[in-house]
């Protein structure tokens, strides 16, 4: 049996902060009312030159450099963005180009807060089948170029930055305990209205902008994380997989 481990973890944060009291200057919020309901006090946004790309690739490389791998070695990049650079080509190839990798595979994949989750379980069941070996899952966003910024609803709680970790397949005995066990992947496309985007190339021809029911949507994550948590604990074998040391099973929360 093959486990997929986590080699090295690099981020990026472009280098303009807007503070929660900057943003009190144009929307009707405050600093006490943004920290007490979700803990930021700032939040880092793209230069105008800036792309997700460029956020994707220095991410990339922190990850590369403390894993101690050479990215000659990567053959599978796999970037999770909702804001991509183009339509097409996938922008996980402008991250391939970037960094000098010829060989392997690049795509995106789009599914929004959980998009990193499903690039780890996508890149989990390759490296699991043998056809690829090391790989780059990279989260990356530019949401402060799809926000309307006079909705307080929304322009408080994102930003822009970057994530990726390094990970290749080990066999049960070189993993240990370290590693994934386990993944659930679910949606439902009953509640699109509580967060979507106003536009796109097949309905507007715009990038739009992004609308949330706050209180709608934190009412079905609290109800559906925890089942899907259950729903992995119950599944036939896990029971004995939970007894490793949680701090490790904690990295991939």
């Amino acid at each position: 049996m093959m486990r997929t481990v986590v080699l090295g973890v690099g981020s990026y944060l472009p280098q303009k902060r807007v503070t929660n009291a900057e943003l009190e200057k144009t929307v009707e919020t405050s600093d006490a009312w943004i920290v007490q309901r979700t803990g930021i006090m700032a939040r880092h946004i793209a230069a105008d030159d800036e792309l997700t790309s460029d956020l994707a690739i220095k991410a990339a490389q922190a990850a590369l450099k403390n894993a101690d791998v050479d990215a000659s070695d990567i053959d599978l990049i796999v970037l999770a963005t909702s804001t991509p650079d183009n339509t097409f080509p996938a922008t996980a190839t402008t991250v391939q180009a970037a960094l000098g990798i010829t060989q392997g595979a690049a795509f995106d994949v789009q599914a929004v807060c959980t998009g990193f989750i499903y690039a780890l379980s996508v890149v989990d069941a390759l490296l699991k089948t043998g056809q690829h070996k090391r790989a780059l899952i990279i989260g990356a966003e530019t949401y402060s170029r799809i926000l309307d910024w006079t909705d307080r609803g929304t322009c408080v709680l994102f930003g822009d930055g970057a994530g990726a970790i390094v990970v290749e397949a080990q066999d049960e005995i070189s993993a240990g305990t370290r590693g994934m066990i386990a993944t659930k992947l679910r949606s439902d496309g009953r509640h699109k209205s509580k967060l979507f985007v106003d536009g796109g190339p097949s309905s507007t021809g715009t990038a739009g902008k992004l609308r949330m029911q706050g209180p709608e949507v934190y009412k079905l994550a609290v109800g559906m994380v925890p089942q899907i948590v259950e729903d992995i604990r119950a599944a036939p074998g896990q029971q004995e997989n939970h007894r490793c040391d949680c701090r490790q099973a904690g990295h991939f929360a």
